[in-house]
């Protein structure tokens, strides 16, 4: 990074403005004896003098006697009643810290700054940039100078809203439901979340967005935040009593987990946050375009994305070599790129109640080894990958009866179970480096491309010799990825906990892909890939195709439901290939082609969710940065809500452009369920990008649980 400046001050300095830009987006950050963003929003020209007599606020009767900003870094001890960014304690003393600036290095994309308060014996590091996709991050460090303990219970990162920021929109979900949204005001009060389930979770998927009343896909004035935590933690969003809006987001510490000796220091996970007044489609192009630049490798963004087999729904623990052979043979005729071995294949592994923790190959199940299997999906074409769960243990396996002190747990207390399985302590060192030297063997003995890393519990009481942990488990697991990435570069690595219970850009950065859920139903599966869609670009979720009776919801869909909603990720097949008719392989092998030919598209492209005139309709637009082509999936959800469907608009194409409209798939019945469809979808047409935007096409009629595929081609 290159500094621009460097502002120097003792302990107070004149009052200085600095504008962080992005490519739409600024903010104005007052400088002085604390940190205040003044504007956060489109950009504005003109004199910075003026901005700041722009916005000096009034002081009403009634309360304190000067004003009190809403600082990077709120206090209590400047007179912000509101929630402040640290609550600690030095031995019931230091408890109200008040933090001067006394350094601040402006870069050309961001300010570090630093603050003390020497009373205290604290120090304040703060860093705030903003990229050129309008993605801002922030975070800060603080480190203990003085002697004596200092006992951290909160310390958040805090972005302020302005007044017009009146809604929310939030996550909730469950195992197989993960990533459901709901909206709600924001008037008075505020909002908080909270999980303190050991891992990102189902349940709280740690973004959320706030904006002007009834913000939707293409219109309104947004902030989007993502927390990049991988463990427990807190968001809220308050509105002041005078009107005034922020939002927070910090890790949950457990009772007298954090504290620093002097000289130590402790930092706030990254907060991801970015401002769109085009609504959520324009925040997801921020978000998307973020991760795609500076969190995925390069290395990601230079080989496709393999098809994915995974043996899972197919075999579960019945593992016999060469039964899944035959399944790679056929898996390879439908074009898959990539066969995974998931649970079952270790010591003792024959159900869920024991085995963990024994990552030892099981010899019964294959007594010829494992190199058999490993060269035999390579001679296919494709690579191999293996599961591992490498933070839990079951009390039936040699590993604890060895090793019963290495649970992460509170001595004498009987926790419960999680699929029948527990957590190991990573802060444990030979427990950490016991599991490194098992991965690493495998990685090293065998042609492992891949590691389907799970995690299929929630965490109670993790406990480090008796002292609460979950805040450094989580670092101690970021530290076991990092490890193995770093001996293994070029091993890809899947988060998956029970399906979607591990998703967030901290992870992101450590792994190649998400397992999005355990839930393969096509119908559940769009209304969860949307709500993955609003953080993450396509290529990182995992979409399957799974059998026609699904596992988790037992509801039957055809094969082109299934293949169609699988498409627009990176793409996988979850089934035992063996026993599927000639039919259902068919089916396979043509999505699984299909994916290969508008991957290029699809991994690159920008993605739209496109609004609609009617809720049973899910309207999902994939558009190439070059504006050259697009691809437009219309699911149907349920039955249309009128006899006439309106009428499709794809926004994002080059106006000035013509299209030539194509449709690539539709429904066996297509033509069954009605007279005529739109002749559109027969013969094609021609349009331009102005008109598919304004205007539009006539929708076809579609069954409930159907899809149709469509193509827009640029004309020369």
């Amino acid at each position: 990074m290159l500094i621009t400046s460097v502002l120097r001050c003792s302990k107070v300095m004149d009052k200085t403005l600095i504008e962080l830009v992005g490519h739409q987006t600024q903010l104005i950050v007052e400088l002085g004896e604390y940190a205040e963003i003044v504007h956060w929003g489109k950009k504005v020209s003109g004199a910075h003098a003026g901005f700041r007599q722009a916005l000096l606020r009034p002081v009403p009767y009634g309360r304190l006697d000067n004003d009190v900003a809403m600082t990077l870094h709120p206090e209590l001890g400047r007179g912000v009643f509101s929630s402040p960014a640290l609550e600690g304690h030095r031995n019931g003393q230091d408890w109200a810290p008040v933090f001067t600036i006394i350094d601040v290095e402006h870069y050309l994309n961001g300010i570090v700054i630093k603050s003390e308060d020497n009373n205290a014996g604290l120090c304040l590091k703060t860093e705030l940039f903003i990229d050129r996709h309008d993605v801002v991050k922030t975070r800060h460090t603080l480190t203990n100078t003085k002697v004596g303990i200092y006992q951290i219970n909160r310390f958040a990162n805090t972005l302020p809203l302005p007044e017009r920021a009146n809604e929310i929109m939030t996550y909730y979900g469950r195992w197989v439901n993960e990533f459901q949204t709901v909206r709600a005001p924001l008037a008075h009060g505020g909002y908080q979340q909270e999980n303190r389930r050991g891992r990102t979770s189902h349940e709280h998927y740690p973004a959320l967005v706030a904006g002007s009343k009834s913000f939707g896909e293409m219109s309104g004035d947004i902030w989007g935040f993502h927390f990049a935590w991988s463990g427990n933690h807190r968001l809220r969003v308050d509105v002041k009593a005078d009107g005034r809006r922020y939002m927070q987001a910090e890790v949950i510490y457990l009772p007298g987990e954090e504290s620093l000796e002097k000289g130590k220091s402790i930092s706030t996970p990254w907060l991801y946050a970015t401002h769109s007044f085009e609504g959520l489609n324009g925040m997801s192009h921020h978000f998307h375009s973020h991760i795609r630049e500076y969190i995925l490798p390069r290395s990601f963004k230079e080989k496709p994305r393999p098809i994915h087999l995974n043996t899972w729904e197919g075999i579960y623990f019945d593992h016999d070599p060469e039964y899944i052979m035959s399944m790679a043979t056929q898996s390879a005729k439908m074009g898959v790129e990539r066969f995974i071995i998931d649970d079952g294949w270790f010591k003792g592994r024959n159900g869920d109640k024991a085995g963990l923790g024994d990552w030892f190959l099981c010899e019964s199940k294959y007594p010829a080894g494992l190199k058999l299997v490993v060269d035999h999906v390579n001679q296919l074409g494709m690579e191999f990958g293996l599961w591992f769960e490498p933070e839990m243990i079951n009390k039936d396996s040699d590993l604890f009866r060895a090793h019963p002190d290495w649970l992460l747990a509170v001595e004498g207390y009987e926790q419960p179970t999680g699929r029948n399985q527990y957590v190991i302590d990573l802060q444990n060192n030979d427990a950490f480096n016991y599991l490194f030297e098992r991965l690493d063997y495998f990685l090293s003995s065998y042609n492992i491309a891949y590691i389907k890393w799970d995690m299929n519990r929630e965490v109670v009481q993790p406990a480090h010799l008796g002292h609460a942990a979950g805040h450094n488990q989580t670092l101690r697991y970021y530290d076991l990825v990092d490890k193995i990435r770093l001996r293994h570069p070029s091993v890809e690595i899947e988060s998956c906990a029970a399906g979607g219970g591990r998703i967030d850009f901290e992870v992101l950065k450590r792994t190649h892909r998400f397992w999005t859920s355990d839930n393969n139903d096509a119908l559940e599966r769009q209304t969860i890939q949307r709500g993955m869609s609003y953080f993450f670009p396509p290529e990182v979720m995992g979409c399957h195709i799974g059998a026609s009776l699904c596992h988790s919801t037992r509801r039957r869909h055809n094969i082109e439901f299934r293949g169609l909603t699988a498409l627009y990720g990176h793409m996988g097949i979850e089934l035992d290939p063996v026993k599927e008719d000639q039919k259902e392989r068919q089916g396979f092998e043509r999505y699984i082609n299909l994916h290969k030919k508008l991957r290029p598209l699809l991994h690159s492209g920008r993605t739209w969710r496109v609004p609609t005139d009617d809720d049973s309709h899910q309207i999902h637009a994939v558009v190439a940065t070059d504006q050259s082509e697009a691809i437009v999936i219309i699911s149907q959800l349920t039955m249309p809500t009128h006899s006439l469907s309106g009428c499709l608009r794809i926004p994002g194409l080059d106006e000035q452009a013509k299209y030539r409209v194509s449709v690539l798939d539709h429904p066996s019945n297509y033509d069954d369920i009605v007279n005529y469809q739109p002749p559109w979808t027969k013969l094609g047409c021609e349009l331009s990008g102005e008109w598919c935007k304004e205007v539009g096409l006539a929708m076809p009629i579609l069954d409930a649980e159907s899809a149709m595929l469509i193509r827009f081609e640029r004309l020369n």
